[in-house]
């Protein structure tokens, strides 16, 4: 992808030597992929450290990971606890596979 962001500039500055707008929309296509391109995204991570796109994103840190993850834990705790029969009902189906 890199190779065909560059590959554009250069001919929007060959071709830009006559018209000076496509200076500008070659700089304009370098900004955005230096913004964007690379990253995957402006800002990785909210104020809180989690990421801000959901899903399966890599975590930004390995502590960010282990939040995550001692989060989703808890909340299947919490789950396992309310829900006592669904979750023996869970457990018998899994089992009969």
């Amino acid at each position: 992808m890199g190779t065909l962001i560059l590959s554009a500039t250069m001919v929007l500055v060959v071709m830009g030597f006559s018209n000076q707008v496509l200076w500008l929309a070659a700089v304009a296509l370098l900004y955005l992929y230096v913004r964007y391109g690379r990253t995957g995204g402006g800002s990785a991570t909210s104020s809180s450290g989690s990421p801000a796109s959901g899903g399966s994103a890599q975590p930004a840190s390995y502590r960010a990971y282990r939040a995550r993850r001692d989060q989703q834990a808890k909340w299947e705790r919490r789950y396992r606890r309310e829900r006592p029969t669904e979750t023996r009902r869970q457990n018998r189906d899994k089992g009969a596979k």
